[in-house]
């Protein structure tokens, strides 16, 4: 990349960044070549080339106003470093710049792995070949119930978040964002509040903490170009939480012959060669030894949090406080009311 088009680089000032890395990082030599990487939740996200070759990730929030707990990259990094020496397939991180007057934000640099996550029906016909795909998913839903297997106090993460009252919380917190979208969103619906009054009445008792990845998805992986989980990425909402959440959260997307509907032709998740939902539960639990009975309080859970998310972005659009502009708003109220649907089926099969 020339000097002037480093100057198009958003986020980064290109020599400050540089110079730290020289003080701060041995293991890279610059100057460097610096390429956008898609995806990544609106991270600015590129991969370095140094000049031997070696290749890095550099991760800094997205520009503009955020949220007080957004796109928390000290987070990120610190649950890298603690799981690096476990069987959680992670990146090595290598480096993290807490001084905004750097580039403007917090960031770190972690090990490229050159892998794909799985967004979509061409990246899994791309990166995941039919034949590799049963064993794909099962390394996924093994890198779970590894993640679980974890006593966070043994990794130095035993104050990642409080070890008490997880899904209550969450409760709470989404319950309180869905009465304040109602009216901006201009839609209310029946179902949202009977749930809520369902895993409110059904509230599990308190199991013992475990690091929760809190997106674990086949988005959130890294898939080798020889169809093999490399890693699972993300990290920046990580925290201590209940592992069947996590666990109902990882399972949703994947369908089962128990289905009422086919799964769409479109998703990734139901494409040849794949376990299904029923299968990667029966896995994870031989690995764990959890009793997923009440699984389908937690498969509620995740859909009526779901419905609470979609239903405030839906909310913002209708306010004016983010532009239309390309956005299939009808779709995504539409998904609102199917994640409702989906979470008052589940609730009534607990």
């Amino acid at each position: 990349m020339t000097d002037a088009a480093a100057d198009a680089i958003p986020g980064y000032d290109r020599p400050a960044v540089e110079a730290w890395l020289a003080k701060t990082c041995p293991e890279l030599a610059g100057p460097f070549d610096w390429v956008r990487l898609p995806g990544g939740h609106s991270n600015l996200t590129w991969r370095l080339t140094d000049s031997r070759g070696r290749q890095a990730v550099i991760r800094r929030p997205p520009l503009g106003e955020l949220l007080p707990k957004a796109h928390d990259m000290g987070r990120e990094f610190r649950v890298l470093s603690a799981l690096k020496d476990t069987p959680v397939p992670t990146p090595r991180p290598l480096a993290y710049c807490e001084d905004p007057s750097v580039t403007g934000a917090h960031f770190y640099v972690m090990d490229f792995l050159d892998g794909h996550p799985l967004y979509t029906v061409d990246d899994v016909r791309e990166w995941a070949p039919e034949a590799k795909r049963r064993d794909l998913a099962f390394a996924f839903i093994d890198a779970l119930a590894q993640l679980h297997a974890l006593e966070p106090a043994a990794v130095g993460l035993g104050d990642l978040g409080k070890p008490e009252g997880y899904v209550e919380r969450q409760i709470n917190a989404w319950g309180r964002s869905w009465a304040a979208s109602v009216a901006p969103a201009g839609f209310d619906d029946p179902r949202a509040h009977k749930v809520e009054a369902f895993l409110r009445a059904r509230l599990p008792g308190q199991v013992p903490a475990r690091i929760v990845h809190g997106d674990f998805g086949i988005h959130n992986i890294l898939v080798g170009r020889s169809g093999g989980l490399l890693a699972v990425i993300d990290w920046e909402i990580a925290t201590l939480g209940d592992p069947l959440a996590d666990l109902a959260y990882a399972l949703n997307p994947w369908p089962d012959p128990s289905d009422p509907e086919p799964p769409a032709e479109t998703a990734p998740h139901a494409q040849p060669g794949f376990p299904t939902r029923s299968e990667l539960a029966e896995r994870y639990a031989r690995a764990t030894g959890a009793d997923l009975s009440g699984l389908n309080y937690y498969v509620a859970f995740n859909r009526w949090k779901s419905a609470c998310i979609v239903h405030g972005v839906y909310a913002r659009y209708m306010e004016g406080k983010k532009s239309t502009e390309g956005v299939d708003t009808e779709g995504l109220k539409m998904s609102v009311l199917r994640s409702l649907e989906l979470a008052a089926r589940a609730a009534a099969a607990d």
